[in-house]
């Protein structure tokens, strides 16, 4: 508590929000808190140093749900480059289901899904992102793994997903897919 760490690109101009004094070349008031930032530098040491073996580990997650609900789940399209992304997002798009119908439904099961990209997740607009790759905009999940996700987790979530995209679609009249 009392400390933040905030990355400034070297030559960009920053000027403290606020008010200046004779400490620390104006950047902040007062005495820094010492303790604190040290303490804070050292948690971004530990995050960086396990920052690849996560990413990896989510990869991996990440594969599975992208290879199994494009095999397991009839008209549905797995969006993004299979390799060229981030490791722990995956999203997808339903044909014949209501994006909100399965999120909700997805929660009832335990599951904290998304859905648009997230720089429209305070919107609700269509997602531009999304249009502009060419892919559905309504209708989607969007998958996003964090440290905690186990493959216990995964594999749940996969066993689960088809019933429930089958039970949304028999309720809006879409059947024999």
């Amino acid at each position: 508590p009392g400390v933040g760490v905030l990355a400034v690109r070297k030559g960009t101009r920053w000027e403290s929000p606020w008010p200046a004094d004779e400490r620390e070349s104006g950047r902040t008031p007062g005495v820094v808190n010492l303790p604190a930032v040290v303490a804070a530098a050292a948690s971004l040491r530990a995050a960086a140093a396990d920052a690849a073996a996560e990413a990896t580990r989510l990869a991996a997650l990440v594969d599975r749900i992208r290879e199994r609900v494009a095999a397991e789940v009839p008209d549905v399209e797995v969006v993004g480059d299979p390799v060229l992304r981030l490791p722990h997002l995956v999203t997808f798009s339903c044909l014949y289901v209501d994006g909100e119908a399965l999120l909700h439904a997805l929660d009832r099961r335990g599951f904290a899904v998304s859905s648009g990209s997230s720089c429209t997740s305070s919107t609700l607009r269509p997602s531009h992102v999304l249009e502009a790759m060419g892919v559905l905009s309504h209708g989607n999940v969007r998958v996003s793994l964090h440290r905690e996700t186990t493959g216990a987790d995964v594999e749940r979530f996969l066993t689960e997903l088809p019933g429930i995209v089958a039970g949304l679609r028999a309720e809006a009249g879409v059947v024999g897919l």
